[in-house]
Parts: structure tokens; C-alpha cells; sequence
């Protein structure tokens, strides 16, 4: 990626550096023509350093990296990471090929580290447009100093924050979300009593982390969830193709009512538990109770509702309703894990520019289906924001090169990296004419 002039404009800065934007950065260095900046307020890369346990993987295999299946040739691949770690072969013999959570942290710190276009330590402040000259001006904070960049376009990548439940916002007391779970571990298992809520890989991970420390430390284990059981991520072939251009368009031309009926219902198509992991918990549960009850209990079909802290006795009593039944109960703990996930919020530095960006009924960005939510359909275009309008496959790591490959033609004005159109085997919506038996091709 070639460098602008420093009075010149970029031809898009991105704002946020997860893994989706790091993506994107990877993928345009090699562009010539195509001069980007990308700003993050943290001081390094770190994907979710409180969920790093250390037998933790991504749900997803190694090609769903941060360039392969947008340019296999890329330097930038886990492969090549793997090669100049001297890795390569151990990850060979494994024979998995589902990378570490910290395995896939550390990549992209070291694809991070071979970009000069990425600014750590710059929060952004605020956002505003200059209609004459048609250009975005990004002002952001670094080191106490004000700073101020100008582009042609924007790419929103700021993530999606913890999630608390109302009634545990502002309760008091050490409660924690999953995400600081590694910080608070020793701390929590100190303490007499423990109860998780939530459900999905997280709540899994630490269910499993701390049912294995029990007989340590002692604790009382209860993991609460609101699932009517504990749902592995479907995986099967035929499912995962809906991971693909196809499902995406047919999604995103669904009337909204539906599409928000059909990410209620598809939930463990995305956020559903390793089927693996399940097994294994299953299997320490076995193994624990040879030697007796286990003081442990799995609670399904149980939702949160009220929540309450007694800050002289250091216990939370929880409103809980068994959903199926009807049935409310209480339950007391000293320890609470927040497993309630993430939602997206939009960054307050838009503020100004909020009459540029299309909203649907509901208040949330109307993505346009090639990811952009200005006005002009060619201004602002947004990473792991468009659940609502584009599915279950929009946090997917495995779609990532694919929406970052339809970004880049947006950003150069042409396609650079072959934008897959059809891959699956099925069809998802109703023929458009007559139907006439044909022979299946992909």
C-alpha cells in the first residue's frame, strides 16, 4: 500500500483493529494504488486476553485466517506465520486443524507487527464531514496530543463490547463478564460459592476451567442457562454452507421482521458449544463423581431476571425462572460470571456525522449488502455490525476474507481479489421461473 503525501488524503481510514480490520489491513498492504490508515485505541493487539485458557481453540480451522481465502498467496497467511515461527511442521504432525486461542492471538500480533499502516494508542474522539471537499476528518487522541487525519472513506471495525444483563448493571460487588475471567480467576476461586451465567463456547470454556479446579479449592459450581439444553455448534457440511455469498444475499433480501425471526432462531449455528468440549465436560463430570456427589449443578431453561448484592455478607442473590415451567426461585452466591456475551454499540464518535448514515426502524445501521451505511452507499462500510441485515455469518471469522475482499473492490473502485459468487451445492431461495431439473455444479 502505497503511502500518501502528508497534506494528501487517505483513500480510507479504518477505525478498530480486531482480527476483521487486521484482515483488511493485510489484504490492502500489496495495493499499490490504495493508500489506507488504521487506528486502534489499545496500545497492542490483543484479542480476548481474559478468555486465553490455555486449551481454548477457535471454532473454525486454520484457512479462516486473516487472508487465506481471499489470497491463498498471501504473506500474511497462518501457514507463513507458522513457517517463520518454525512451527510449521509440529502444527503438521498434530493433525488439527483448529488453531489455539492463543496460537491465534499471537499470529495476529505478528501480522500486526509487519504493518506500517496501523496506529496503536490513538483513540478516536470524533468524526466529521467536510462537504466541500467530500473527505471524512478523524480526530484522535495519542499520547495527550490531538490528532487529525482526512479520508475519502471509512471502515468501522470497533467491535462488540461486553453485554451485561440489566439487572446485574450497576449491582456491585466483583461480578465479572467472561471477558476479565482470567484476571479474576484466582479471586473467584477463593471464594465459597460460584455461579455462571450464559451459555455458548465461553460459558463452556469456564464451566469446564473451573469444574476441573473443584476439588481444590472447594467452591459449590452452578452453571445457569437460559437454552433449554446445552446446544453444540451445528457443523455439519450442508449447514456450513450457508456460510457463503449465496446465503448472504438471500438473507440480506429477507423483510426485516424476518431476518431478525431467523438470527433468533439460528443462534447455534453460531453461538452453540464445541461438541467436543461438551463431551468432555460430560466426561469430568463422570470421572469426579466415582468418588461421591459432585457439589456442581447444570441448570437449563433458567433465565436471569432480578439480582440483588448484600455488600456485608459478600453474596448475590439471584431472581431466577425456570421458563418452561414457569416456576421462579432464588438462588445465593458469593461468586458471579457473566457468560451473556456481546452487542454491538454504536461509537460515540459518529455523533457527528449521524445524518450521514442510513438507519432502519429500529434504530441500527441499514448495511447495504456490500457492508456500507452512508447515504451515498459508498462512504462508510462497517465490520461485525451488520447481524440484522446480513445473518449468523457476520461474526464468522470464515466469511471475513470474503466480506474484506468485497470492501477493497468498494475502497479501489475494482476487483483486486476474485469475489466468490456461488459455492454452495443448495439453493436458498424459490426458482426464479419455471423449474426444470438440472445437474448440480459448484
Amino acid at each position: 500500500m502505497s503511502a500518501p503525501h502528508p497534506s494528501s488524503p487517505y483513500d480510507f481510514i479504518a477505525i478498530g483493529l480486531g482480527p476483521f480490520n487486521l484482515g483488511l489491513a493485510c489484504l490492502t498492504e500489496p495495493i499499490d494504488d490504495l493508500n489506507g490508515l488504521f487506528l486502534d485505541e489499545r496500545a497492542s493487539f490483543d484479542w480476548h486476553p481474559g478468555m486465553m485458557l490455555e486449551s481454548s481453540h477457535l471454532q473454525v480451522p486454520f484457512m479462516a485466517d486473516l487472508v487465506t481465502l481471499a489470497d491463498p498467496t498471501s504473506p500474511f497467511s497462518f501457514l507463513n506465520y507458522l513457517k517463520e515461527s518454525g512451527r510449521i511442521y509440529s502444527f503438521y504432525i498434530r493433525e488439527n486443524f483448529y488453531p489455539l486461542r492463543a496460537e491465534f492471538n499471537d499470529y495476529c500480533r505478528w501480522a500486526a507487527g509487519r504493518l506500517g499502516t496501523v496506529r496503536f494508542s490513538h483513540h478516536v474522539s470524533d468524526v466529521e464531514y467536510d462537504e466541500h471537499e467530500e473527505l471524512y476528518t478523524v480526530h484522535a487522541e495519542h499520547d495527550g496530543e490531538r490528532r487529525t487525519f482526512r479520508a475519502r472513506k471509512l471502515v468501522l471495525g470497533t467491535g462488540t463490547p461486553p453485554y451485561l444483563p440489566d439487572a446485574c448493571r450497576d449491582l456491585g460487588g466483583d461480578l465479572l463478564h467472561n471477558s476479565d475471567y482470567l484476571d479474576a480467576k484466582a479471586a473467584l476461586q477463593a471464594k465459597e460459592s460460584i455461579t455462571l451465567v450464559g451459555s455458548g463456547q465461553s460459558a463452556a470454556e469456564i464451566y469446564f476451567d473451573l469444574l476441573t479446579d473443584i476439588d481444590t479449592h472447594g467452591y459449590h459450581l452452578t452453571w445457569a442457562t437460559r437454552s433449554p439444553r446445552f446446544f453444540p455448534l451445528e457443523y455439519t457440511k450442508l449447514t456450513l454452507e450457508m456460510t457463503s455469498p449465496e446465503y448472504v444475499d438471500y438473507f440480506h433480501a429477507l423483510p426485516p421482521a424476518t431476518r431478525d425471526r431467523l438470527n433468533a432462531a439460528q443462534k447455534h449455528l453460531y453461538k452453540g458449544i464445541d461438541s467436543a468440549l461438551i463431551n468432555d465436560i460430560f466426561d469430568l463430570l463422570y470421572q469426579k463423581n466415582l468418588g461421591g456427589p459432585v457439589p456442581t449443578r447444570l441448570l437449563t431453561n433458567t433465565a436471569l431476571h432480578t439480582a440483588r448484592y448484600d455488600e456485608a455478607t459478600g453474596t448475590y442473590t439471584l431472581g431466577l425462572r425456570q421458563e418452561e415451567q414457569g416456576t421462579d426461585f432464588t438462588l445465593d452466591t458469593q461468586g458471579l460470571v457473566l457468560a451473556t456475551g456481546y452487542r454491538y454499540r454504536v461509537p460515540d464518535f459518529l455523533t457527528p456525522v449521524r445524518d450521514r448514515i442510513a438507519w432502519d426502524d429500529a434504530g441500527r445501521y441499514d448495511v447495504a449488502r456490500n457492508y456500507s451505511i452512508d447515504t451515498t452507499g459508498h462512504g462508510i462500510f462497517v465490520q461485525n455490525a451488520e447481524l440484522h441485515t446480513h445473518g449468523f455469518v457476520t461474526p464468522d471469522l470464515g466469511m471475513a476474507a470474503y466480506r474484506n475482499a468485497c470492501i477493497v473492490r468498494e475502497l479501489l473502485g475494482r476487483e483486486y481479489y476474485p469475489v466468490e459468487k456461488a459455492i454452495a451445492f443448495q439453493e436458498f431461495a424459490a426458482p426464479a421461473g419455471p423449474h426444470h431439473p438440472t445437474e448440480i455444479s459448484a
